[in-house]
């Protein structure tokens, strides 16, 4: 994890920075990996279908078939499909520690998540897929407060540039509330979520 260079890899093909750390790398390089990176031509719609795909996917740190499921939820739902997509996503419990700043990346928060420091509603939840709904609250269990990462999201180190407006955060506490559902123009995801309703839907 302390590497970057697979991750400012993969920032590179799929366009878009994946953590802090790799944005310099992307920055330098901003165009694909590979002899060819810079002179490929123009990608054929299913290709650029792929890439939102991945690109969603690498956001969220999840595999294929989560990708899938979600996506079967979000047909379900009334109104546009691709952003019911994104929203039942960032409704995650690792997404929403990203967002309310108590971890660096989505990789950092899956492992908050997984290694049992988080707890929702005060109760351990180490399921990364969790899903949380309006009302659920998030906070960091007590024995784990003294670890330096912790403690430097209580004092704001991982707060993000733009707070998401339906968080209710307390950093210092590190307590944070899901006042209720997200709507798509609020998530920071970069992803043309209609070419991946497409991609599922050929």
């Amino acid at each position: 994890m302390n590497n970057p260079r697979p991750k400012a890899k993969l920032s590179r093909a799929l366009g878009i920075p994946l953590t802090p750390k790799c944005v310099k790398y992307f920055e330098a390089r901003p165009y694909p990996p590979g002899v060819h990176g810079r002179g490929r031509k123009k990608d054929s719609p299913y290709k650029a279908q792929l890439l939102e795909k991945q690109r969603l996917r690498a956001q969220y740190n999840i595999r294929e078939a989560q990708l899938r499921l979600a996506f079967d939820r979000a047909r379900k739902v009334d109104g546009k499909t691709g952003e019911a997509l994104i929203v039942d996503l960032e409704r995650r419990l690792d997404a929403l520690v990203l967002r309310a700043g108590f971890a660096r990346t989505i990789y950092q928060a899956r492992q908050f998540v997984v290694h049992r420091h988080i707890l929702v509603n005060g109760r351990r939840v180490d399921r990364p897929s969790y899903r949380l709904r309006p009302g659920d609250f998030i906070t960091v269990a007590e024995k784990s407060r003294a670890m330096v990462p912790f403690q430097t999201a209580a004092q704001g180190g991982y707060a993000p540039a733009v707070p998401a407006p339906y968080l209710d955060v307390r950093a210092d506490a590190l307590l944070a509330r899901l006042e209720r559902l997200p709507l798509r123009r609020e998530i920071p995801v970069v992803c043309d979520e209609q070419q991946v309703v497409e991609f599922y839907s050929r």
